[in-house]
């Protein structure tokens, strides 16, 4: 059930009966040369809506800002700051308390978003009004992922590529698969790290398009096997947290 399309009076028997939400988030930023900056955003929106085709359960409207400063020396990329995204997302969380969610499901495609997703999960669970847990979809299927590309990349991949080429095949630049991959990098690089410190912050200090991985192994065909098999986990996760009792959600007590 997409929330956006129905009105008040139809969403009261919803919350009645369920107390689950998925929220989608992803980012707007670069993805290479050859995909559109709403990745992230298209990929989140198209598996919450999905799952919640298929469970019943309900699907918020997109967030579609993240955080994603790491990306901010690629035309067009947005972001806002860190706290300023934990708490939006809080009290947008909040407000699905008020009408009665005490579970969350963050369907998340960027992955600048985890750590603060995280972040507002224990915000929400410590005060024992939700309990919002973090999904990162590639996460989810990662022997599927690792069976489908033989160079693979963390951010603008072939994955990623796979997933816009099934999801909105018209939003890719195809001729421009090669050019990504020669002037992109094989994520880690040989300088990502330095006596066992992490030495970059940005995606520019390690490929110099942004990008990484064999985006010419992308196809919509792989694309389609990583969109089903990442709605077949999200619907599981949906029903067995929608099984839990709230109670044995919550923080242990102290010992």
């Amino acid at each position: 059930m997409e929330l956006a399309a129905k009105a008040w009076p139809d969403l009261g028997p919803y919350f009645k009966k369920e107390s689950l939400a998925l929220v989608p988030l992803g980012s707007t930023e670069q993805h290479g040369p050859h995909l559109p900056e709403g990745t992230d955003h298209v990929i989140a929106e198209s598996l919450a809506r999905e799952a919640a085709d298929r469970t019943g359960y309900l699907c918020t409207p997109t967030v579609n800002v993240g955080v994603s400063p790491h990306h901010r020396q690629f035309h067009g990329t947005m972001w806002v700051d860190a706290p300023v995204f934990r708490d939006y997302v809080e009290s947008l969380s909040r407000n699905l308390t008020y009408h009665g969610i005490d579970r969350i499901v963050f369907v998340n495609a960027h992955g600048g978003n985890v750590a603060h997703l995280r972040e507002v999960g224990r915000r929400l669970r410590d005060a024992e009004d939700a309990y919002a847990i973090e999904w990162m979809w590639d996460e989810s299927i990662p022997t599927l992922v690792s069976d489908l590309f033989e160079h693979n990349g963390p951010h603008g991949g072939p994955k990623e590529t796979a997933m816009i080429q099934h999801l909105a095949g018209d939003l890719v630049q195809a001729d421009r698969l090669a050019e990504a991959h020669e002037d992109g990098a094989t994520f880690p690089t040989d300088d990502t790290h330095q006596n066992g410190a992490r030495t970059f912050y940005d995606a520019i200090d390690n490929s110099s398009n942004g990008v990484f991985g064999d985006q010419t192994d992308a196809t919509a065909e792989k694309g389609e096997q990583l969109f089903e098999a990442a709605t077949d986990q999200l619907c599981e996760l949906c029903e067995w947290l929608a099984d839990r009792e709230f109670e044995d959600l919550m923080a242990k007590p102290h010992v």
